[in-house]
């Protein structure tokens, strides 16, 4: 939500909400662009049982990004050595990609992305949520989130499991 928020603030296509808090409610009552989170969720989670799809989850990738990335070539049927492996974890780094203007939408024109409001690439910090959400908010969310995605078997973290990023 947080990283949606900062999105929505710098896209010219996009309506503002002018705080936190008004965001916090748009997005939970559905009134965001692409609507309700939980359906747009939801809805992707279903097509798993008809499509090949491959979910990756940022916290994964962050915590443990050699793994992401074989998970990835291994949904495409190939097979890479160590060493490409390696050249692929470093120039998909959050740090290198938020360098390349390719990546963080830096040539685009201002009246498009305006990154003097929010750069696209922000933090890349994991938990980055709670310097946003008021205790309120959270257990908002949190009673929400159980209410709306329990027939579901998709499970979220919010935080990195392993400190140093290694399983």
């Amino acid at each position: 939500m947080v990283s949606y928020y900062h999105f929505y603030r710098m896209t010219s296509a996009l309506p503002h909400s002018s705080t936190w808090a008004q965001y916090f409610e748009a997005f939970m009552n559905g009134e965001v662009c692409m609507g309700p989170w939980y359906d747009h969720v939801k809805g992707w989670w279903k097509e798993k049982d008809k499509h090949r799809i491959l979910y990756l989850f940022y916290e994964d990738m962050k915590e443990n990004p050699e793994h992401e990335i074989q998970k990835i070539t291994e949904f495409m049927g190939k097979k890479l050595d160590k060493e490409t492996v390696h050249r692929i974890v470093q120039h998909t780094s959050f740090e290198n990609m938020k360098e390349n203007p390719v990546t963080n939408f830096t040539m685009l024109p201002s009246a498009i992305m305006d990154h003097s409001i929010s750069p696209f690439m922000r933090k890349g910090t994991v938990g980055d949520w709670k310097n946003y959400f008021t205790v309120a908010q959270n257990e908002r969310f949190d009673a929400d989130y159980q209410r709306k995605m329990a027939n579901t078997s998709l499970t979220f973290h919010t935080e990195l499991l392993r400190e140093g990023g290694k399983i």
